[in-house]
């Protein structure tokens, strides 16, 4: 692969491990552009670069941001549509060409943490909690959508989510996983920028696809398969992978992403080059590098926070290397055990929350770990993700090989408001994830359905009764593992495939039954292959779109 990077320390050996691990941290909108600065489609800055313009690679000695020298351009990307490419979607770039002086596997310069600021109360870019804006200010998707053309299909306005209807899929990616033999994918995320989407796979390679600029308009049928332009190599099996929050692709400094593998360190990596930036290194009270298995920056990005048995350890973004702070789950024989397979940030207070494999979770203070609170043990497999309302008063965790999604009251921790059901058969995880209001919550399962809760019909009360979905679809022939809600735009972003076992009979050959048995057992197996990442519309849809509804999806019933 030649646009995948190495760079990294430690390639332990390769072999069959444990599924990804999870993570959840709280994505946010594009910030605005400052006012009186916005540029119509097609207009150029005073540099003569187009507003979306790749910034040129900075030397390792130079720390600050320069001004552009010349556009970038991306894998697969016509010079026309990099001329044309608005704000929101200018993505993190692949490298061009080699830099001189630049040293393989560069790990020791800073990340920076440059983007800090008040720690805001929403989640996938909440509007329900915007500050009041000052007057002649835009809020950031109306800076955004004010960019873009007439024909675009926000016609200059925000637009919400639609699940009066099947979301259209729109393009994706399957020839990428085609190469190498049982490449299924472990989840995707967006970026918190939106302007690009990162996934994983069983062939230990990260991945970041651009959004397609021609998402813009309603000629969907013009959109090719999308093909990414980044490739990370991990050394191992990935546990976890996770965006920086404060990533805005106009400033490359926050333009990173943190990965963790089998034997090696945690690694951070440039979204623009695909290079190691940095590493933090864990270590055992045997002095052994040790694995996390699940990673999580805090909400301002000053904090990286990985999982252990029993412990948490939070290291420093600005300051790679090993030492860290240690955080036991468990203090005097009391608190919360197994492996930490998962972290969560509330929006609105200084509290973040821990899943583990002992199939439960516990709340603790950002200050000093201090534990808050425990919830029950109420699930039937160990935790595998789990997310916060965007208000901070809910807590939704799901597990592996277990059916429920459980919202949790925080206001009374032991109460189980209300749960969802899907289909989990395996030890997989399986995401799920919230729109930006808290209102819509979407989860796929082992069959490849995506099913969407309207979590504002569930009782206030609550009896912890069973809340029957609005809508379910087929999105995938295998399993939906993975599934991602843009953070300002009606777009989806969903990822199957799973681990497949060969049939009984595949390994007697002809002598246990006839060809034509054989055929008819594997064909089942065959049909179920679906390693693919696809992009979904969930909007409204324009008169041009309306035609073609019916094709997209298959209605499930509930």
């Amino acid at each position: 692969m030649s646009d995948s990077a190495g760079g990294g320390e430690g390639g332990g050996v390769a072999g069959a491990g444990q599924d990804a691990e999870a993570d959840n941290e709280p994505p946010q909108q594009a910030p605005p552009l400052p006012e009186g600065d916005s540029l119509e489609v097609g207009e150029t800055s005073e540099e003569g670069t187009p507003p979306s313009a790749k910034r040129s690679r900075i030397s390792n000695e130079e720390q600050g941001l320069q001004q552009p020298a010349k556009p970038v351009k991306m894998h697969g990307e016509t010079p026309a549509q990099a001329g044309s490419l608005q704000e929101d979607a200018a993505p993190p770039a692949q490298r061009t060409e080699p830099l001189q002086g630049e040293e393989e596997g560069r790990e020791g310069a800073e990340v920076s943490a440059s983007g800090e600021g008040e720690e805001e109360c929403h989640q996938n870019g909440d509007g329900g909690h915007d500050t009041p804006l000052q007057e002649g200010e835009r809020k950031p998707e109306e800076e955004l959508n004010g960019n873009r053309s007439a024909e675009s299909p926000s016609g200059g306005q925000h637009l919400g989510l639609d699940f009066t209807q099947n979301p259209q899929m729109l393009t994706g990616s399957w020839t990428e996983y085609s190469n190498f033999p049982e490449n299924y994918l472990k989840g995707c995320k967006w970026a918190p920028d939106g302007s690009c989407i990162l996934t994983n796979s069983a062939d230990n390679v990260l991945r970041v696809y651009n959004l397609p600029p021609e998402i813009y308009s309603y000629n969907w049928d013009l959109l090719p398969e999308m093909s990414p332009v980044l490739r990370m190599a991990e050394g191992d099996t990935i546990y976890d992978y996770c965006w920086y929050p404060k990533m805005n692709s106009l400033d490359p400094d926050t333009c990173f992403l943190a990965s963790s593998s089998r034997d090696n360190p945690v690694h951070v990596w440039d979204a623009f080059y695909g290079e190691v930036r940095a590493s933090f290194r864990p270590y055992n009270h045997l002095d052994e590098l040790t694995a996390a298995h699940s990673l999580c920056f805090s909400p301002d990005g000053t904090q990286l926070y990985c999982g252990f048995d029993k412990t948490v350890r939070v290291f420093y973004t600005e300051r790679p290397g090993r030492d860290c702070e240690e955080r036991p789950t468990i203090v005097k024989k009391q608190g919360q055990s197994g492996i930490i397979s998962c972290f969560g940030f509330s929006p609105c207070q200084s509290v973040y929350a821990c899943g583990s494999y002992s199939r439960c979770a516990g709340l603790y203070s950002c200050q000093d770990g201090t534990l808050l609170a425990l919830l029950p043990t109420r699930h039937h497999g160990g935790l595998t993700h789990l997310l916060f309302s965007p208000d901070g008063n809910y807590l939704y965790t799901g597990g592996r090989k277990d059916p429920e999604i459980l919202c949790w009251d925080l206001r009374e921790p032991d109460k189980v408001l209300f749960s969802l059901k899907r289909n989990v058969a395996t030890n997989q995880r399986i995401y799920f994830d919230l729109d930006m209001s808290g209102k819509y919550l979407l989860s796929g399962d082992t069959e490849g359905v995506v099913s969407v809760w309207d979590t504002q019909t569930a009782p206030p009360d609550g009896n912890e009764e069973l809340l029957q979905p609005q809508l379910r679809f087929q999105a995938h022939w295998d399993c939906t593992n993975g599934i991602s809600i843009h953070p300002f735009m009606p777009l989806l972003a969903t990822s199957s495939g799973q681990r497949q076992f060969p049939w009984p009979s595949d390994s007697e050959g002809d002598s246990a039954s006839d060809g034509e048995g054989g055929d008819a057992v594997m064909s089942p197996q065959e049909i179920r292959q679906d390693n693919t990442l696809s992009l979904w519309w969930a909007g409204p849809l324009g008169p041009a779109a309306e035609g073609s509804q019916g094709q997209s999806t298959a209605v499930v019933e509930a």
